[in-house]
């Protein structure tokens, strides 16, 4: 792997093919009503909910969607595997890092996440449009990166010690220790988890690549063998996933069904309270 993030200035316009995924948690239609405003000349726009989840496969509230229904996406957005792919959104959002993700996962060589969102765009004069084209189809096959997706048995499997992984909770430290929980059954964490949460990865709403921000997360990676990383619905543990890749750090995987899918089971186990890191 290796870098993830790429600024605007390093970006050569006419030579990307350009993915928009702008979203909000609050508002399922923001991002297909802004996208339709105005998007990046020639860009697709991939949906949290629509493109990048599937809520009929169950295992939390964003699962993924099946490889195939994800094929039928890479083909008609008109993607080939070895294209130079840049993903933005509004800049330090979680949404941009899940759609970069799915392209990993499924074997895309050159694809980014563009650092500064899309109003920095707009201001460097990359051309922007309203209408929405039809794209010309593609045929795909994915080279499928498994190893880079945790399951819930393997979860269970890490809990037990029985898997040299350390479990990373991206939501914030309230809900981690479960003193605060708007969303899901039962507040805590997965047994064992650490906790680190995502916003730490953010200044100004971009995303800090400072050394300050570097020393974080070498902090939470350092004497552990692998880390897997989780939040609520597999989102906005992305980040966390894409700043660590970025940093040269290969292994690391996602629990994409995360704490929402864990806690779905009656007999689900948590934890409160924090967890030290070794």
């Amino acid at each position: 792997m290796g870098k993830v993030f790429i600024s605007v200035k390093d970006i050569a316009v006419d030579e990307v093919k350009w993915i928009d995924a702008r979203y909000a948690l609050q508002d399922s239609e923001y991002g297909k009503k802004q996208y339709e405003t105005m998007h990046v000349k020639n860009a697709v726009h991939w949906d949290l909910s629509d493109d990048l989840s599937d809520l009929k496969n169950g295992g939390g509230r964003h699962p993924l969607p099946t490889k195939e229904a994800l094929t039928t996406l890479f083909e008609k957005s008109g993607l080939h595997l070895d294209d130079q792919i840049v993903v933005y959104d509004d800049g330090g959002s979680p949404f941009a890092t899940r759609a970069w993700w799915i392209l990993q996962y499924a074997g895309f060589k050159h694809a980014f996440v563009l650092l500064e969102g899309i109003d920095a765009l707009k201001e460097a004069g990359v051309p922007m449009e309203s209408d929405v084209k039809q794209v010309q189809k593609t045929s795909v096959k994915p080279e499928w990166q498994d190893e880079l997706l945790v399951l819930r048995p393997e979860v269970e499997e890490i809990v037990q010690g029985k898997h040299p992984s350390t479990l990373v909770d991206a939501r914030a430290n309230a809900r981690y220790r479960g003193e605060h929980e708007p969303l899901d059954r039962v507040a805590g964490h997965i047994p064992t988890a650490l906790n680190f949460d995502w916003e730490q990865l953010k200044q100004d709403g971009v995303y800090d690549l400072s050394d300050e921000a570097k020393a974080k997360l070498e902090k939470l990676a350092e004497n552990h063998e692998e880390l897997t990383v989780y939040c609520g619905s597999g989102v906005t543990a992305t980040p966390i996933y894409a700043m660590l890749t970025h940093l040269g750090y290969d292994h690391i995987r996602l629990y994409a069904g995360s704490y929402s899918d864990w806690v779905s089971k009656e007999d689900a186990v948590v934890e409160t309270g924090e967890n030290e890191a070794e």
